[in-house]
């Protein structure tokens, strides 16, 4: 090693580690990648995020939105960025944790190259049919199924997403099996589940709850581990007998792997002040989501916790990418 490269790695260590670093970032603006199309659900978090930052430290945030390959696109250039903590991201269980077990190949490792900071919210899935079924529970919908095994189709917003993995995870454990019908996106999956071309669907709550106070859809069951507070009156799938299916859709900050942990703290900090304030609460709200604000080693659990969770759904039925 030369002298000169010597020196360079000291000043970069001594910049990244020093807690002066931290004190002075952001020293520019801020991006924040959205690996979604503008108004969706990671988008739309990460604008209400952005806005908050930036009124509270003075400096530039700004929301790029760069979709495409599942989330990988996006969620490959925050990997890629410069660890500075000048770029940063929203992310989700797919281009996390779920796509890995689909693409042959990957542009990044989420453990090697994506440093965790929080989870900023969550709302859970909903267990939802067309009208037209002649259920009102779980183990009616069930039933009919059983009865008439080729009979329905089930609607997601992709094949390998939460959506589909879900609905893959009732079916194995009910012992039924409707057809899957992949769609480019929630609006429309809903689209086919409101005209019957699909009976079934697991999505998110924000999608569905309006349709369903409207009378046009009816939801069933949420896959959360607990009772949504959103939705109180949902039962949970394991209340409703099938047990160990969870499928949160939650949204996650991160930052390109190597930002100094001071620097990585600091965000923290302050995202998690912004999830407490009131105004962010019930915008939130309003998409039937709710704060987390965990710790970066929670975090770290939970990404570890969804891949043990679907790769043998994964595994077991065949799945892969498009």
């Amino acid at each position: 090693m030369s002298v000169i490269t010597k020196c360079f790695a000291v000043i970069c260590l001594t910049f990244y580690c020093n807690p002066i670093a931290a004190q002075e970032w952001p020293t520019r603006q801020v991006t924040i990648i959205s690996p979604f199309q503008a108004g969706s659900t990671p988008d739309s978090v990460a604008r209400i995020l952005a806005d908050r930052m930036q009124q509270r430290l003075g400096k530039t945030f700004v929301v790029e939105n760069r979709p495409g390959a599942s989330g990988n696109t996006g969620t490959g250039m925050v990997a890629k960025a410069v660890p500075d903590g000048h770029t940063l991201g929203v992310s989700i269980v797919g281009p996390l944790v779920i796509n890995a077990l689909l693409f042959p190949k990957m542009p990044y490792e989420t453990a090697k190259d994506i440093e965790p900071i929080t989870i900023l919210a969550s709302q859970p899935s909903v267990l939802t049919i067309n009208p037209s079924m002649a259920a009102d529970d779980v183990a009616t919908l069930i039933a009919i199924l059983k009865r008439a095994p080729d009979k329905f189709n089930y609607g997601s917003i992709g094949r390998g997403s939460l959506s589909h993995l879900a609905m893959e995870s009732i079916a194995t454990k009910a012992a039924v099996r409707p057809v899957h019908v992949p769609y480019a996106g929630s609006p429309a999956a809903v689209t086919a589940l409101l005209r019957g071309d699909v009976q079934i669907s697991v999505l998110p709550a924000g999608a569905v709850a309006q349709q369903a106070a409207e009378g046009k859809l009816r939801m069933l069951a949420v896959t959360s581990a607990r009772r949504s507070a959103l939705l109180p009156q949902l039962p949970t799938l394991a209340e409703a007998g099938i047990a160990n299916v969870e499928a949160d859709a939650w949204i996650g900050l991160i930052a390109p792997a190597g930002v100094s942990p001071p620097i990585i703290t600091k965000i923290r900090e302050i995202a998690i002040a912004v999830l407490a304030e009131p105004e962010v609460v019930e915008k939130l709200k309003l998409q039937f989501m709710t704060p987390v604000a965990n710790t970066t080693e929670e975090f770290r659990t939970v990404l570890k916790e969804e891949h043990d969770r679907w790769a043998p759904i994964i595994a077991a039925n065949g799945i892969k990418a498009e």
